[in-house]
């Protein structure tokens, strides 16, 4: 097996004598897509955020060798600048050679609107769609998702799914946190989270 495009080793959390997430390893390979699946609180969020570089593990560590894009569920973009500015912003600091470009590209791409209008303003789905479009910013190989399609309609849904098939299609690693068992087909690998630990247990023994 070629090498992992990141790898989790024994990566864990802890908020005093709480355990968000137990030491755990995780790996992603060109070319899959993982599916973290569990209940609220189960330590899904966290994992991710951990992958992404979003908070620091209280034990364990990452290696990342590929660029990674992250959707959080929260939004990850200044709530005072328009799509178009966070857009050409984030481009910016991604190291894009023409942010102007690169942010119309992606206004087009996920329907975002393209007036001086803040971000803050936007409708929960529009925000949703704006933090996808910052990820994918400078072509990441490991896209992270954390339930991104929870704030969209149908059509949104599929325009999300619909990018990343394409990055695992185009050589790439996707993770995603989902409560949604239909979400599970897009996935070519399952895990199971709960209680902040890899379960044994099945998708239907723990939504059971």
């Amino acid at each position: 097996m070629t090498s992992p495009l990141l790898r989790a080793s024994r990566v864990g959390r802890r908020y005093g004598e709480l355990v968000a997430l137990a030491p755990t390893d995780l790996e992603l390979h060109a070319n899959e897509t993982v599916a973290l699946v569990g209940p609220n609180g189960a330590g899904k969020s966290t994992l991710l955020a951990i992958l992404a570089g979003a908070l620091e593990p209280s034990e364990g560590k990452v290696e990342t060798h590929a660029r990674v894009g992250w959707v959080p569920q929260r939004p990850a973009h200044y709530s005072r600048l328009s799509a178009r500015e966070n857009l050409e912003l984030f481009a910016q600091l991604e190291g894009v050679r023409d942010a102007a470009r690169a942010a119309g590209e992606m206004l087009e791409r996920f329907s975002l609107p393209a007036a001086a209008r803040p971000s803050g303003e936007l409708s929960v789905g529009n925000r949703q769609r704006l933090n996808v479009a910052l990820a994918l910013l400078g072509d990441p190989r490991v896209l992270l998702l954390d339930e991104p399609t929870a704030a969209l309609d149908p059509g949104q849904r599929k325009r999300v799914w619909e990018v990343a098939d394409a990055v695992r299609a185009g050589g790439g690693a996707v993770c995603f946190a989902t409560q949604n068992l239909e979400e599970i087909e897009h996935a070519t690998r399952t895990i199971v989270l709960q209680d902040g630990r890899v379960a044994s247990l099945g998708v239907e023994e723990v939504f059971g």
